[in-house]
């Protein structure tokens, strides 16, 4: 008997994609986005898609794997960090145009705080998601997309102002920028979440049924 442990096809392919979006989350977060009156960083598009993963793999697996996601997370957040560093200390070649060493330069560089807030705000908030995600479903029933719907607008909120203070605390005034961006993501997740997660949980269902089936 092969008494190796399995994982399911649903597991494997969104922590597949929760890893991919753990490394592009920061680089879209270099620019700022317009939608309508409101701007956000365009980063948060992918954050948006952690957390519906994260609320999904609760669904379909428990609270205690999608912590463990989380976790695991932060291998792929913490190495994509440490390459774009040691990249931006490497000599460029000298064929490559001034002007994309400099932009490259620009795009890929950070401070410490900018780093130390983005890691902080990841665990933190990934994990109240989970949290709250499941408490949720514990006390409103079956109610997905209210669950996943409140679970990520209380995330993004503590994600917006432990990012914020973190990285630009005591260098500028914060006030506006924590209200600016706490709007926006509310209303993006007000928006974008409830839809999301069902398509998620629906896909992870169909996967599931066919190693059922198998």
């Amino acid at each position: 008997m092969d008494s190796r442990p399995t994982i399911s096809r649903s597991l494997f392919a969104l922590a597949i994609f929760y890893g991919g979006m753990v490394c592009i989350a920061g680089v879209l977060g270099n620019k700022q986005v317009a939608l309508g009156p409101l701007a956000v960083e365009a980063g948060i598009f992918a954050f948006l898609l952690l957390v519906v993963v994260s609320s999904a793999v609760a669904e379909l697996h428990g609270r205690a794997i999608a912590n463990r996601l989380v976790i695991v997370g932060f291998v792929p957040l913490l190495m994509s960090m440490l390459l774009s560093w040691i990249v931006v200390q490497l000599p460029p070649a000298g064929s490559m145009e001034p002007e994309r060493v400099e932009a490259f330069t620009l795009l890929m560089s950070s401070t410490w705080r900018i780093w130390a807030g983005g890691i902080a705000a990841y665990g933190l908030s990934q994990i109240l998601n989970v949290t709250l995600f499941d408490v949720l479903k514990r006390g409103e029933g079956r109610l997905l997309w209210l669950r996943a719907g409140v679970a990520s607008v209380l995330s993004q909120v503590l994600d917006t102002l432990i990012f914020v203070t973190v990285a630009f605390y005591g260098v500028f005034p914060i006030g506006q920028l924590l209200v600016g961006q706490m709007l926006a993501k509310v209303v993006l997740s007000i928006v974008l979440v409830p839809p999301l997660i069902y398509l998620f949980v629906g896909l992870g269902r169909r996967l599931d049924a066919k190693d059922l089936a198998a």
